[in-house]
C-alpha cells in the first residue's frame, strides 16, 4: 500500500512504524508541520496494558521505551497542607521529547519517509493518490474540519483553564495539590517523567483564572504567578515552560472515524482529559488496533470499519471516565471541605474506574484509614452502615428503587406485588420502595398501575406492609406517590412503552397543552386553578391513606416528566400564570403539593422527593436548576432528595455510563446540605461502597440488580464476608447464608 500519515505525534509515528514493520513493501510517508525537536508538554504516562500491546507489536520500540521509563507506585493528595499517600498504583512515564525521538529512530530504521516542518497536502488530495490516509493531526485536526460533514464531530469546551509546565526535580509520586487563593481554588497535577524532571499542570476554573489576572499574563508572568501559588510545593525551585499557553480542554467526539480511505486516529478522533492520563495511551492503542485490522481484513474499507467497531466502545468508556474526572476537578470547591482522608478517597475514585474494592487491593491501609475517619466500624463495608431520617433508621444504605410492575387491576396491588416487594424486603435492603402509586384513576400511567385512591387499595397495601414489618423486621418500606400527567393513558410497558392505548383512553391533564410525542400521544388539557387544587387534594388523601396503610416513608414523584415534573421543566411548562415562567413560578405548584402532603404525613416519618436533575435536552432543566429545586424542597422540609435525570422529553440525549447520574446527587448533597439518594447504573456493591465512602451519596437506589436477584443485598454481604447487623439473613434462610461451592477444585 501507499500510505500517507498526517501528524507526527506519538500516534502518527507509531502507526507509520507499525505499517512499515508489517510490510516493508508499504510506501509510508509522514508529514509533520513542526520541526522534529518541537514538542508541547513534557511527560507521557503509559499503562502496563498499553506497554504489553507495544511489546507484542514491536519489541524493539518496547525495549527502547523500557530503558527510559521512570516508574512509581504512589499518589500523594495534598489537602490543606496534609499529605495523604495511597500506594500500589503502578505508573510508568518518560519525556514526550524522548518518546518522539525513539519513534523517529524506529521509523527511519524501518524506511518511513519523515517530512518535518512540512504542511501535509489536504487529505482529499492525498486520498486520491494513496491507498490509505491516516489523520493523526491532533485536537485541532484540519482533516476533521475539512470533512466535517463526513466525520460529524462534536467539540465541547470545558470550564477550566490549564497550563502545561515542568519542574527540574523528580517527584516520587503522582501529586495532586490545592491552592486556596483569594481568587479561588487552583489545583496542581504533577508527576515525574525523568530522574531529574516532573510535569506540572496548573488548572483552575475560568472565572478564577480571570480574577487572578492570568488571562492578561504572558508566558513568563504566568510561570512566575504559578510558582507563587504553589511556592511550598516548589520550595524555591523554578517552573519552566515550553511555548506553554493557558488552554481550555476540549472533548472531541466524532460520529464517524473514517471517510472512504481516510481515517482519524488519536486526538483527531477523540480526546480524554489529562487528569486520567490517557491521550497518548489511546493514540498508541488506536495504532495497534488499526494495524491489526489492516493485516487481517482483505480491504481497507473493511479494516477501517473493524478498527472503529473495536475501538469505539473502549474509547467511549475512557471518555466517560475522563468526563467524570474533569467534572470532579471543575467542581472541586464542592469537595474541598470534606475531611482530609475522605477528600483523598473521593479524588482517587472520581473517574469511577478506581473503586473502593480496587483501592483496597492496592492499599488496604489507606482505605482502612479513610473508613476509620468516616466512623465506619471495623470489618464493615460502608454500604452496611445505618442511616437515620427523622425517626426512621435504615440498617444499611441500599434502596430497592421504585419499579413499575404494570400488574395491578383497577389500581389494586395483589399477590404479585406481595411476592415482588416481600421478596426484596427479605433480600436485605434497608429500604424497599413501591412503584409510583397513583393518586387517581386518571393519574395512572397504564391500566396496570397501582393506586391509593380507593379503600380496597389501602387494605391491599396494608397486607404488604404488614408482611414486610412482620417477616422482614428491620426493613423499611416506602411509598412513592405520583400522577402521570401527560404521560398517562398508555399501554403496558411490554405492549409498547409510551404508546397510547388502542381503546379505552382517559383524558390527560398537564401543566401545558403539550403532548409527550406530537402525533402519537394525546393532547393534554392545561390544568386550571380549581383543577390544580383538586389534584393537590388527591395527593393529600392518598398520603393519609398511605400513613394508615403503614408505610414508613413517603416519596413525592417530581421526576421523569410526570405531572409535577411537567411543572418544573421549562420544556413542558409554558404557562403564563403564577405557576409558570421562571423557576420560582414553575416550582410553585410542586411545592404546594409537597406542603399539603407533608402537613398530613406523620411528623416522625420522613418524606423525600424524586427529581430529574437534568432533562438531557437543550433549553431544559440544568444541573444549576436542580440545585435550586432541591434547595427549595429541602427548605420546605424534604428529608432527602432522590436524584434521577431525564425521561421528561422523548428527544433527550442522556450521557449514559457507570453511575452516570451520581454527579448530580453529589453536587446537591454538598451545595444544599441535604441527604441524597443516588440512582442510575449503580450495579455493584463495590459502586455502592465507593459512593458512600466518598461522600457522594447517602443512600443508593438500585433497580435492575434487584430484578436479577431479589437477594442482592444479602449476597453482597456474603461476597464481602460481612455478617453484621447491617444485613441479617431471615431466620428461615440462614442455612443458605454462605455461597454454595460451584464445583470440586484440585
Amino acid at each position: 500500500m501507499k500510505v500517507a500519515v498526517i501528524g507526527g505525534g506519538p500516534g502518527g509515528l507509531y502507526t507509520a512504524a507499525l505499517l512499515k514493520r508489517q510490510s516493508p513493501e508499504h510506501e509510508v510517508t509522514l508529514w509533520e508541520r513542526n520541526a522534529p525537536d518541537d514538542t508541547f508538554g513534557f511527560g507521557v504516562v503509559l499503562s502496563d496494558e498499553t506497554l504489553g500491546g507495544i511489546e507484542s507489536a514491536d519489541p524493539a520500540v518496547h525495549r527502547a521505551l523500557s530503558e527510559e521509563f521512570v516508574r512509581w507506585d504512589d499518589i500523594d493528595v495534598v489537602h490543606r497542607g496534609r499529605v495523604l499517600t495511597s500506594g500500589g498504583h503502578g505508573f510508568a512515564a518518560l519525556g514526550r521529547r524522548r518518546l518522539l525521538e525513539i519513534l523517529h529512530e524506529r521509523c527511519r530504521a524501518l524506511g518511513v519517509t519523515l517530512r518535518f516542518s512540512s504542511e501535509a497536502p489536504p487529505a482529499a488530495e492525498l486520498a486520491r493518490s494513496h491507498d490509505l490516509v491516516v489523520a493523526a493531526d491532533g485536537v485541532h485536526s484540519r482533516t476533521r474540519d475539512a470533512h466535517r460533514d463526513a466525520f460529524r464531530p462534536t467539540l465541547t469546551t470545558h470550564r477550566c483553564r490549564y497550563i502545561w509546565l515542568a519542574a527540574d526535580f523528580a517527584l516520587d509520586a503522582f501529586r495532586f495539590e490545592l491552592a486556596e487563593t483569594e481568587h479561588g481554588l487552583m489545583q496542581l497535577h504533577g508527576y515525574p517523567f525523568s530522574p531529574h524532571a516532573s510535569t506540572v499542570i496548573v488548572e483552575m476554573r475560568e472565572e478564577v483564572w480571570r480574577r487572578a489576572g492570568l488571562d492578561r499574563c504572558d508566558e513568563d508572568t504566568s510561570i512566575e504567578q504559578c510558582g507563587k501559588y504553589f511556592a511550598d510545593f516548589l520550595g524555591g525551585r523554578p517552573l519552566r515552560s515550553n511555548h506553554s499557553t493557558w488552554t481550555a480542554f476540549r472533548t472531541v467526539v466524532n460520529e464517524h472515524w473514517s471517510h472512504r480511505n481516510t481515517v482519524l486516529l488519536g486526538d483527531a478522533a477523540h480526546t480524554a482529559h489529562f487528569s486520567i492520563g490517557s491521550g497518548t495511551k489511546l493514540a498508541v492503542e488506536d495504532a495497534l488496533a488499526l494495524i491489526a485490522h489492516l493485516t487481517d481484513r482483505p480491504t481497507v474499507t473493511e479494516a477501517l470499519a473493524a478498527y472503529e467497531a473495536e475501538r469505539r466502545p473502549v474509547v467511549a468508556s475512557t471518555q466517560r471516565a475522563a468526563r467524570a474526572s474533569l467534572e470532579w476537578f471543575e467542581n472541586l470547591a464542592v469537595h474541598v471541605d470534606q475531611p482530609p482522608r475522605r477528600f483523598a478517597f473521593n479524588l482517587l475514585t472520581r473517574s469511577r474506574r478506581v473503586t473502593h474494592d480496587n483501592l483496597r487491593l492496592r492499599d488496604a491501609d489507606f482505605v482502612a484509614a479513610v473508613e476509620r475517619e468516616a466512623g465506619i466500624p471495623p470489618a464493615t463495608p460502608p454500604m452496611f452502615t445505618p442511616f437515620r431520617l427523622r425517626e426512621l433508621t435504615l440498617r444499611n444504605r441500599v434502596v430497592v428503587s421504585p419499579m413499575d410492575m404494570y400488574s395491578a387491576v383497577d389500581g389494586t396491588p395483589d399477590d404479585f406485588h406481595l411476592v415482588h416487594l416481600g421478596a426484596r424486603a427479605l433480600g436485605g435492603a434497608g429500604l424497599v420502595m413501591t412503584e409510583m402509586v397513583c393518586v387517581s384513576p386518571q393519574g395512572r400511567i397504564t391500566p396496570g398501575c397501582t393506586g391509593l385512591y380507593e379503600p380496597e387499595h389501602e387494605d391491599a397495601w396494608r397486607r404488604i406492609t404488614d408482611f414486610v414489618h412482620t417477616r422482614a423486621p428491620g426493613t423499611a418500606i416506602g411509598v412513592q406517590l405520583g400522577h402521570s400527567g401527560r404521560k398517562g393513558s398508555t399501554r403496558l410497558m411490554w405492549e409498547g412503552i409510551d404508546q397510547p392505548l388502542p381503546d379505552g383512553n382517559w383524558p390527560l391533564v398537564a401543566a401545558s397543552p403539550l403532548p409527550y410525542r406530537p402525533g402519537v400521544n394525546q393532547m393534554p388539557k392545561a390544568l386550571t386553578g380549581p383543577e390544580l387544587a383538586g389534584i393537590r387534594e388527591q395527593f393529600v388523601r392518598s398520603a393519609e391513606s398511605a400513613a394508615r396503610a403503614g408505610f414508613d416513608l413517603l416519596e413525592l414523584h417530581c421526576a421523569h416528566g410526570y405531572l409535577l415534573s411537567g411543572f418544573l421543566s421549562p420544556l413542558t411548562n409554558r404557562r403564563d400564570d403564577a405557576y409558570g415562567g421562571d423557576l420560582e413560578g414553575r416550582l410553585r405548584y410542586p411545592l404546594e403539593v409537597f406542603d399539603a402532603v407533608r402537613a398530613v404525613w406523620p411528623a416522625e416519618r420522613p418524606m423525600t422527593v424524586r427529581i430529574s436533575a437534568t432533562d438531557w435536552a437543550a433549553g431544559g432543566t440544568t444541573a444549576d436548576d436542580a440545585v435550586t429545586v432541591a434547595r427549595a424542597f429541602a427548605d420546605h422540609g424534604a428529608d432527602a432528595i432522590d436524584v434521577s435525570t431525564g425521561q421528561v422529553v422523548p428527544d433527550e440525549k442522556p450521557d449514559y455510563g457507570r453511575s452516570y447520574q451520581t454527579p448530580f446527587a453529589d453536587r446537591i448533597r454538598h451545595e444544599v446540605g441535604v441527604p441524597v439518594v443516588a440512582v442510575g447504573a449503580i450495579s455493584s456493591w463495590d459502586d455502592v461502597n465507593s459512593l458512600i465512602l466518598a461522600g457522594r451519596a447517602d443512600l443508593c437506589a438500585l433497580a435492575r440488580p434487584h430484578l436479577y436477584d431479589p437477594n442482592w443485598t444479602l449476597h453482597a454481604a456474603a461476597d464481602q464476608g460481612y455478617t453484621g447487623p447491617g444485613a441479617p439473613w431471615p431466620q428461615p434462610y440462614r442455612a443458605g447464608s454462605r455461597k454454595p461451592p460451584t464445583g470440586r477444585t484440585l
